[in-house]
């Protein structure tokens, strides 16, 4: 695979834009955000098409026409804006809204800062924004979900976009977020998208396989620790998820805690493997060292793609 001087610049100008200001909340209130209109679309082909016989076929069809919306404006886009001074500059501008380095972070940290001082509900609501599972009120399961979602979401909401974007610009960030999109709407085993989402569910497993391992490593780099390394090769294949594991197993054994494992929805217990099984339950002191070990890795990953345009 060549990385090529423009896609590299678009998916670091993307990057650090999002580290720097995020996504400001003016700007959603005027004109809302990207992922919001390709799930607008979704929820319409949804309604439309997933009814009846056939529902796979209308799922890849669904799949289609949602990828093919978000990559023929972006190619458009850059067949004009790339020969321009500044060109990828400015693609990377467009690209900015796809990753969500910042939110990531003030997400976690909205459950982090009062389960350390010790405030449960004020956790339990934040967290609740961001994991769907049942939770009582001990601070070591809201940590643990926390720490989780910390770890998935860094390969799933940054890595990946970044991956793409270095890959083939802002075409590639844009189909692999109308693929994580589709993946998040409809690609759940519920009785009403276990047939119709699953063309999205094992293409999303696809486009997120090379940046849930790049992830995982980043982990274990900022972590500085032998025991990220071992933890990840040892248990990540445990994991439910195909992808999902790297990160976790990274991000449990850089912090020496346990995660995954059992837990419940709606009340119906879901018994999954630990990570790192013989370690300790995350406490709140723990979600704060995840989210340090996060921006370290997001440095790297600033470095790598600033490393890789210098040669």
């Amino acid at each position: 695979m060549i990385l090529s001087q423009e896609t590299l610049t678009v998916a670091l100008t993307a990057l650090l834009i999002d580290a720097l200001i995020g996504w400001p909340d003016a700007l959603y209130r005027r004109i809302s955000h990207p992922v919001v209109w390709i799930g607008r679309l979704i929820s319409g082909l949804d309604r439309r098409w997933n009814r009846g016989s056939h529902r796979i076929a209308r799922g890849a069809l669904t799949v289609m026409v949602t990828v093919g919306a978000a990559v023929v404006p972006t190619l458009l886009l850059t067949h004009a804006i790339a020969p321009l001074p500044l060109g990828p500059v400015l693609l990377g501008v467009l690209a900015w809204p796809l990753v969500a380095t910042r939110s990531l972070h003030d997400h976690v940290a909205a459950v982090a800062r009062p389960l350390a001082s010790g405030d449960i509900p004020a956790a339990k609501a934040a967290v609740a924004m961001i994991v769907g599972r049942d939770l009582d009120d001990r601070p070591e399961p809201i940590a643990r979900a926390a720490l989780e979602s910390l770890a998935e979401n860094t390969s799933d909401g940054v890595v990946a976009p970044i991956f793409w974007a270095a890959v083939a610009g802002l075409p590639g960030i844009a189909a692999y977020k109308a693929i994580n999109t589709l993946d998040s709407m409809i690609g759940h085993m519920s009785p009403r998208h276990v047939l119709f989402g699953r063309v999205a569910a094992r293409l999303d497993d696809l486009v997120n396989l090379p940046a849930s391992r790049l992830t995982g490593l980043l982990f274990v780099t900022a972590g500085w620790s032998r025991c990220a390394w071992r933890v990840m090769r040892r248990d990540a294949r445990r994991h439910r998820s195909p992808n999902a594991g790297w990160p976790e197993g990274a991000m449990a054994g850089a912090l020496e805690v346990r995660l995954s494992g059992p837990r419940s929805y709606h009340g119906v217990e879901s018994p999954e493997p630990w990570l790192n099984e013989d370690a300790h339950d995350p406490s709140p002191p723990d979600l704060l060292r995840g989210l340090a070990l996060y921006r370290r890795a997001m440095v790297l990953l600033g470095l790598g793609l600033a490393l890789l345009l210098a040669v």
